[in-house]
């Protein structure tokens, strides 16, 4: 494990319990169409509950430069695609079932 993913992951609880958590109206769409039922509610809790085991990777945005990072949690038998950048706040990018082909939102 990455030794900066355990303080990453204490930043995002730590921004989810404050309330500092903002969707991009994508991450909102995506969500509003998972076959899960899940609101913005429920998708705090989900990041609220990342683990270690949960993250898949770390990619640099084309567009701000910014480390985003992605993660895989299981919700209901399924497989997750989150994508979160750790700024003042958090923001979640992407919130959608995990597919096979890579994510084109960078």
């Amino acid at each position: 494990m990455p030794r900066w993913l355990a303080p990453l992951l204490r930043r995002i609880h730590a921004l989810c319990a404050e309330g500092r958590v903002s969707f991009t109206l994508k991450a909102l769409r995506e969500l509003a169409l998972l076959d899960l039922g899940l609101d913005e509610h429920d998708a705090l809790e989900v990041l609220r509950a990342l683990r270690a085991a949960d993250f898949r990777d770390r990619l640099v945005s084309e567009s701000t430069d910014e480390w985003l990072y992605v993660f895989n949690p299981r919700i209901s038998g399924q497989v997750l695609y989150v994508k979160v950048i750790v700024r003042a706040g958090c923001v979640v990018v992407s919130f959608h079932e995990e597919a096979d082909d890579d994510d084109e939102d960078q």
